[in-house]
């Protein structure tokens, strides 16, 4: 499912469920799970799973992936990635750097936020606005959990490039519900790559099965264009 989100060179995989039985960590992930409880340890396991099986679609080996002080995976030399995991759902994407600089994955129920208190931590005004009109466009999609999910995604592909946190309201998002994409417009300064300062990030958003799925690529100037990337059209 999330391969529909992303462009070719980024390798992913999917899970709907863990394996029954209990988690068996891979060699040298064992110590990250050691206080962990029971659910985390399944989500965990079958998560880094599925990054093992999207490294495998580069070639890569399989290699124990652990965390850093910030809890984002740590991949192999040259390789990008993004790890994402919800109830029913896990998946990891990853691709090599010398074709994508960033990438940010994220998966949430299709389902409101709660609309007094985290919507109002992560939007702003405008979003709020911008919330209420694609509402009366498509009633059917909970687009304060899209909009949330795309902000988890840009903020995957943030940190790496910058190793620096980005507050909800950084970055302002705004859908493009014909064409399933978003682009996500930084309100601080952004990182520069391959000599060109990032001023936003595009996306795509997918909403099945019960879910919502979004992603988003920095492709390297090389390798074209984004390919979430489309002209401003009408809702």
């Amino acid at each position: 499912m999330i391969e529909e989100l992303l462009p070719r060179p980024v390798a992913t995989a999917e899970a709907f469920g863990d394996p029954a039985g209990a988690p068996v960590p891979f060699p040298g992930e064992e110590h990250l799970l050691a206080r962990a409880v029971p659910a985390r340890r399944r989500e965990f396991t079958t998560a880094r799973a599925c990054a093992r099986r999207a490294l495998g679609g580069l070639g890569v080996a399989p290699v124990a992936i652990p965390y850093g002080t910030d809890r984002a995976p740590r991949w192999p030399a040259g390789i990008v990635g993004s790890i994402t995991h919800c109830a029913g759902y896990r998946a990891a994407a990853v691709a090599r750097a010398t074709d994508v600089a960033a990438l940010g994955l994220d998966a949430e129920p299709h389902a409101a936020l709660d609309q007094t208190g985290v919507l109002h931590l992560v939007t702003g005004e405008q979003e709020r606005a911008h919330l209420a009109e694609l509402a009366a466009v498509r009633p059917d999609v909970h687009w304060d959990r899209a909009l949330f999910s795309a902000k988890e995604s840009v903020f995957k592909a943030w940190s790496p490039l910058t190793g620096r946190w980005l507050d909800f309201k950084e970055a302002t998002v705004a859908f493009r519900p014909r064409t399933s994409t978003f682009t996500a417009r930084l309100l601080v300064e952004g990182p520069v790559v391959d000599g060109v300062r990032l001023t936003g990030f595009e996306g795509g958003f997918l909403v099945k099965d019960g879910l919502v799925l979004t992603a988003t690529t920095v492709r390297r100037p090389d390798n074209g264009p984004d390919p979430h990337h489309r002209s401003r059209g009408p809702l």
